[in-house]
């Protein structure tokens, strides 16, 4: 697989430019708002806007982690994209449960049919209006890539159907899955079995282990079977300091595995400026962080390999 594919269409490697790999810029209203109102972002003109802030400092390309099914704006991020200029990867897949209600057509759809449903998204176009009711509208945008969420039940049956259809979606299309990682969840165990099902570990990028996994013999291990580990607690103070973060990553890099990390910011409302003016903003790592890596001796070499060529790496699993 030698190109990417965004809602615009798809571009080549050497477009893909800067890239933060795992950011939420348009939420419509739904479960994950009643469960936090940060999960709530469609206003075009703002997401606009903090997308252009994000060029303007540098950034060239974003992958969106909301999976259809789950309040994804498909024309919002075509509308970004388009006026702003920034690669937007949109994702299939699905979140994590809570963020469903009881009614919704993902918890009693077979695991053949989901499967497919992930691969049309892949191949032909993400479904429109299924945030409750099936769909077969679908879009001209296509996904990129394919979002899981590994929540505190890890493999209970329900789960273990959602992580089979996405690994075939995975093997079918050959592109790769991003997997959420919640505290108290099992990554050993996922990889194990993503593993089983066929699924490489280069076509695995396991999020959020820099908040949910504080063993870093857990990341080693992870990282040692060659997937990807994309970190985004960057700038979110409520889990640690970006000190902290860094002594993460410095332990990381010290063991060798610069190959394997991707940073992100993991955007929300409540961290946009465009949504909430006191916020650190989708820039904040071209403005902030990347000062903050070279200070703690983080090399030009290293920070171009996290943010271009390890980002191609994990979308062509090459």
């Amino acid at each position: 697989m030698n190109t990417i594919m965004t809602v615009l269409g798809p571009i080549e490697t050497k477009d893909l430019g800067f890239c933060q790999f795992h950011e939420h810029i348009a939420i419509s209203m739904g479960m994950s708002y009643l469960i936090s109102s940060q999960l709530y972002m469609d206003d075009m003109q703002k997401s606009l806007e903090e997308v252009l802030r994000y060029k303007n400092k540098g950034g060239n390309t974003l992958i969106d982690a909301q999976p259809g099914g789950c309040n994804r704006i498909v024309p919002l991020l075509q509308s970004v994209a388009q006026k702003s200029g920034v690669n937007i990867i949109a994702s299939t897949g699905f979140h994590k449960l809570i963020f469903y209600p009881e009614n919704h057509w993902i918890h009693p759809i077979s695991e053949e049919k989901l499967s497919q449903y992930f691969i049309d998204e892949l191949n032909d176009g993400m479904y429109l209006e299924n945030d409750l009711n099936y769909s077969t509208v679908q879009s001209t945008a296509r996904a990129g890539i394919i979002k899981t969420a590994l929540d505190t039940e890890n493999l209970t049956p329900r789960y273990h159907k959602l992580f089979s259809a996405a690994a075939r979606a995975c093997i079918e299309t050959g592109r790769s899955i991003m997997i959420h990682i919640e505290k108290a969840s099992d990554p050993i165990l996922l990889l194990e079995f993503l593993i089983q099902q066929g699924v490489k570990p280069a076509q695995m990028i396991f999020c959020h282990l820099d908040r949910a996994i504080d063993d870093l013999s857990i990341h080693k291990r992870i990282a040692s079977a060659g997937a990807f580990l994309e970190y985004d607690t960057i700038g979110r103070f409520k889990y640690h300091s970006d000190e902290q973060e860094l002594t993460i990553i410095s332990e990381m890099l010290k063991s060798g595995f610069e190959h394997q990390l991707l940073f992100s910011l993991d955007t929300t409302a409540a961290r946009m400026k465009a949504y909430s003016p006191d916020a650190i903003g989708l820039d904040y790592i071209l403005t902030t962080f990347l000062n903050k890596m070279k200070n703690a001796a983080i090399s030009d070499t290293q920070i171009r390999r996290i943010f271009y060529d390890n980002c191609i790496k994990a979308l062509i699993n090459q």
